[in-house]
């Protein structure tokens, strides 16, 4: 069985109380609880962390070595910042698909930039909390097809 680990770096944890306006009213528990209920439909297990602190982050992507098939990760705020967590991604050879809730090509010039995409399998942005469930979906059609039918 295929395992999927969905990482949210800093102040994710506040979703659905945070500028409802740009990241929507789902809270996480509303997004992992609707990324594990995938996962079941389509037998992959999936795994959630959150964390406000980049060493946390970092931490669970290297105990993901060798345990997880796919990363789908948004850095939030670590995107434009974050050579650390880049590095360890690629320190793991674990793929991984970035999400982003807001179009965060539409907002401030500085959130443009992110350490993460041009070594992504894919890049999600702007489609609020359904980039998880299109992430997963995109694991199940392209990336583990024979495994999980």
């Amino acid at each position: 069985m295929p395992t999927i680990l969905i990482l949210n770096g800093p102040n994710l944890n506040l979703l659905g109380l945070r500028e409802p306006h740009i990241y929507g009213e789902s809270t996480l528990e509303d997004v992992e609880k609707m990324c594990h209920e995938l996962g079941k439909q389509h037998n992959i297990s999936v795994k959630t962390f959150q964390s406000n602190h980049e060493g946390q982050l970092i931490d669970c992507i290297h105990e993901a070595r060798n345990k997880v098939d796919l990363i789908v990760i948004n850095p939030a705020g670590y995107t434009h910042t974050s050579i650390a967590i880049r590095d360890a991604l690629l320190g793991v050879s674990i793929p991984f698909i970035e999400v982003h809730i807001s179009n965060v090509h539409a907002r401030e010039k500085w959130r443009n930039h992110s350490y993460f995409s041009d070594k992504a399998l894919a890049c999600i942005v702007g489609l609020g909390a359904f980039g998880y469930e299109v992430a997963i979906q995109h694991a199940v059609r392209n990336l583990f097809p024979k495994l999980t039918s």
